[in-house]
């Protein structure tokens, strides 16, 4: 059966959803994790695809999407959110042509650095981004506990959470921060997450200056958060604790760069565990991440 490949539509994304889902359990539970992905409303993926369409593409044969393509751009950042192949139809070359089609946009984009999140396991997608250019840069690990479990014995952080407001001096506070942190601001994402109903968005304050952001979902889920300064990610992480702890989820959880070591070793000292390895691979010169939390795979 023949294979066509060309952009995605809106009306394509419940069904690259579905075929995400799947492609990632059967990797994870072929690997020992289980089945770690569960269907949810595509959000992200149409906010990308209004803002710049041409970096999701399909993979087709007989009508059915069998593999699905999904980068997005951000200033200097190029940013490989998805690239799943249905598992049936693995080791055809579908993966290697998607991945030209998002690599095209990523030309197109001008970015000046690449990246992605991928499964530590995965190793034949990673010899897939090592030939075009993507190099192991750092683990990345979901930690998470129960939320009694973390809160306890926490230490007092030397910082204070105060919700973002709507207001054009937040968005620019927001923007500093990013260009600090990454390098690039991330303005029209931060709109994105800002108008999600199950998101709150905090600053970190010392005295009245903010030195950091992070974003709670309703879920219980830290990230992204980012900080001016390596010397105050502990602190910012543990007032976002104190914060998602405050709220009436079951669970508290975040992706942890294996280069944030005071985040790291707080989580772990509040019992949070390694659920999931992850890797950032990029090329040369990004992912020196000592100020970033990221918030999922997809998001960066």
């Amino acid at each position: 059966m023949s294979l066509a490949y060309r952009p995605a539509r809106a009306d394509d994304l419940a069904a690259t959803d579905a075929l995400v889902v799947d492609s990632i359990n059967e990797l994870t539970v072929r690997h020992g994790f289980g089945p770690m992905a569960a269907t949810s409303p595509p959000n992200f993926q149409l906010f990308s695809l209004e803002d710049d369409p041409g970096g999701l593409w399909v993979a087709e044969a007989g009508g059915d999407i069998v593999g699905f393509a999904w980068s997005w751009a951000c200033g200097d950042i190029w940013f490989l959110a998805q690239l799943f192949v249905d598992p049936g139809r693995q080791g055809h070359g579908i993966g290697n042509t998607l991945l030209e089609r998002t690599m095209e946009h990523a030309r197109r984009s001008g970015a000046a650095h690449k990246a992605l999140i991928t499964f530590t396991f995965n190793r034949v997608s990673q010899g897939l981004y090592m030939r075009h250019g993507l190099f192991p840069k750092t683990p990345i690990y979901l930690l998470s506990a129960a939320r009694e479990r973390v809160t306890k014995a926490l230490p007092q952080p030397r910082l204070r959470a105060v919700e973002m407001d709507g207001s054009a001096a937040t968005m620019k506070k927001l923007v500093e921060i990013d260009v600090r942190a990454l390098g690039v601001s991330r303005e029209k994402h931060h709109r994105y997450l800002r108008a999600d109903p199950s998101t709150t968005g905090v600053f970190f304050l010392a005295g009245s200056d903010a030195v950091g952001y992070g974003y709670l979902s309703a879920s219980g889920h830290i990230g992204p958060l980012a900080v001016t300064r390596p010397d105050i990610l502990r602190d910012a992480f543990a007032t976002a604790l104190l914060v998602a702890a405050d709220r009436s989820a079951e669970k508290v959880s975040a992706f942890l760069p294996g280069t944030c070591q005071s985040a790291l070793g707080l989580a772990v000292d509040q019992g949070m565990r390694i659920t999931f390895p992850m890797l950032l691979m990029a090329s040369p010169g990004f992912g020196d991440w000592t100020q970033y939390l990221p918030r999922n795979p997809g998001f960066m």
